[in-house]
């Protein structure tokens, strides 16, 4: 895992709003606007911690003007936290996102949009009573956005963590053979969009036009089937690990516990497999070569992924950036209101991702 900028870990001594005690922090004499920057908790890298120093600043013209700083850090870091800049709307977040990455993805047909804009989103619509487990943004897709941005328009009143892993240090931690086995073998994501249980094929698709469809899932090399006047099976081959582009590392890269039916509640997973078979399930997840993957594999990741987990509450304004190859999220259970909204960017594919080798 890429070691904290030794600036950054010896020069002075401030204290960050929330955190959990006074530690060693840097402050970036090279900027016209200071900064100062430290890890969350005591010997944590992830994430890096960005506030004012002393006075209000404007986050989006510091942005703007400090892309290259931002981008170091994130790559070495994996996550970014601004906290204390006073973000107070959505449109504010968005331009922050923009001054990162022009081009944001409004296009994802899983995620409801929030009123004010196109291009980011809202809180995933998920019962707040259960946690959503970690996951790469998009790995089970052909393409998925380099870049994640959530800001906190609402914290919850008692938990609703976004709990955060390193991609890189799972691959680390992982079993040589198996983590042998998921670059061998790859992944297949297998997804069947059944009316009533999921995302209807035409909101996930954006189009009720069937050869349109087609079309998408030849040119993006989605396999496909029809299963009668309203049903769609989907496969798609992914890999499980990947090198990034830009750093090198090597990062444990997927979507197997939000797909794989081990990671369900005992009572869900036997009434969808008795109602629906095992072949037809909402989202599986096999190896790459069609075999089912072990329910020991499963947990065995679980439990390895809540071991490292990096956990912070909320504060309202506060905004995350991760690299979603280099980190992986999660959404902890919580009760009261709750708004985080999300924007993403920096599209890469498969395609582009075999080509940077």
């Amino acid at each position: 895992m890429a070691e904290m900028d030794r600036p950054e870990r010896e020069r002075g001594k401030a204290g960050l709003s929330g955190l959990r005690g006074a530690r060693r922090r840097g402050i970036d004499l090279a900027r016209p606007v200071a900064v100062q920057s430290g890890p969350l908790a005591e010997g944590e890298p992830l994430p890096l911690v960005v506030e004012p120093e002393t006075g209000p600043v404007d986050l989006v013209s510091w942005a703007e003007n400090s892309r290259d700083w931002i981008e170091s850090r994130l790559r070495a870091h994996g996550a970014v936290l601004f906290r204390g800049f006073g973000v107070e709307s959505v449109e504010e977040f968005e331009r922050f996102a923009v001054t990162q990455c022009p081009e944001l993805f409004g296009e994802y047909g899983d995620l409801p949009r929030d009123e004010v804009s196109g291009k980011v989103y809202s809180s995933t619509p998920y019962p707040a009573d259960q946690a959503i487990l970690f996951h790469n943004e998009s790995a089970h897709m052909h393409r998925w956005p380099m870049k994640i941005f959530f800001s906190c328009v609402v914290a919850a009143a008692t938990g609703g963590e976004t709990p955060i892993v390193d991609c890189r240090r799972v691959y680390e931690l992982l079993p040589p053979a198996l983590r042998a086995r998921f670059e061998a073998r790859k992944l297949m994501y297998v997804r069947n969009y059944v009316e009533g249980l999921d995302v209807p094929w035409q909101s996930f698709f954006q189009t009720s036009d069937r050869s349109a469809v087609e079309s998408y899932c030849r040119n993006s090399g989605i396999a496909f089937e029809w299963r009668g006047e309203s049903g769609l099976q989907t496969r798609q081959i992914a890999p499980a690990v990947v090198r990034h582009p830009q750093t090198g590392e090597t990062a444990f890269f997927n979507q197997i516990q939000l797909h794989h039916p081990a990671a369900l509640l005992p009572a869900v997973r036997e009434s969808l497999v008795n109602l629906l078979g095992d072949a037809s399930l909402p989202r599986n997840v096999l190896y790459g070569d069609g075999a089912p993957i072990e329910d020991a594999v499963v947990e065995e990741i679980q439990a390895l992924y809540q071991r490292i987990a990096v956990r912070f509450l909320w504060q309202a304004g506060d905004i995350l950036m991760v690299n979603n190859m280099l980190v992986a999220h999660a959404r902890a259970p919580f009760t009261g209101p709750r708004k985080i909204v999300v924007a993403m960017g920096e599209m890469i594919s498969q395609q582009e991702l075999e080509a940077s080798r």
